[in-house]
């Protein structure tokens, strides 16, 4: 059996990315209530927006990450997803001007709404990189976890 770790791929206009996460949730947070609540933190701090075209009441919420074709995928189920606190995506920033300003714009939801759940930044030093991040949570079961990697 080959490695998985040390087989090359070819792909010829360049290798497979991520580009969604689909998360399950209860219809009611997809009502017209709890959407704005969504699009509210999820905008604010990370810069999220609504795609309309795919918003379907009680049913399905995809939000944008950045460009059109990056998005959360919110769909109601009966089941829906459940998760540990800690089980997480991930988005990255460019510049730890940009990594302390979505900090900063989490701080005060976290203040005024119990619903919030954030982890404090920290960093780890890997020598050539530090790698700053912080964890973010708002009502759906998976929290953020947002990176700067800081090359030195």
């Amino acid at each position: 059996m080959t490695d998985p770790a040390n087989t090359k791929m070819s792909f010829a206009d360049g290798p497979p990315r991520f580009n969604h996460v689909a998360l399950s949730v209860p219809s009611s947070v997809l009502a017209p209530s709890g959407r704005a609540d969504l699009l509210s933190f999820y905008g604010a701090v990370f810069g999220m927006a609504e795609l309309p075209t795919m918003t379907e009441d009680h049913r399905r919420l995809v939000m944008s990450v950045g460009h059109w074709d990056q998005f959360v995928f919110l769909i109601a189920e009966d089941d829906p997803m459940t998760a540990p606190r800690m089980d997480h995506y991930g988005l990255s920033v460019s510049s730890k001007r940009d990594f302390d300003a979505c900090w900063t714009r989490a701080e005060p939801f976290a203040a005024s709404d119990g619903r919030v759940d954030l982890i404090a930044p920290s960093f780890e030093d890997h020598g050539p990189v530090i790698l700053h991040s912080f964890y973010a949570g708002f009502v759906l079961p998976l929290m953020i976890e947002i990176q700067y990697w800081e090359f030195t």
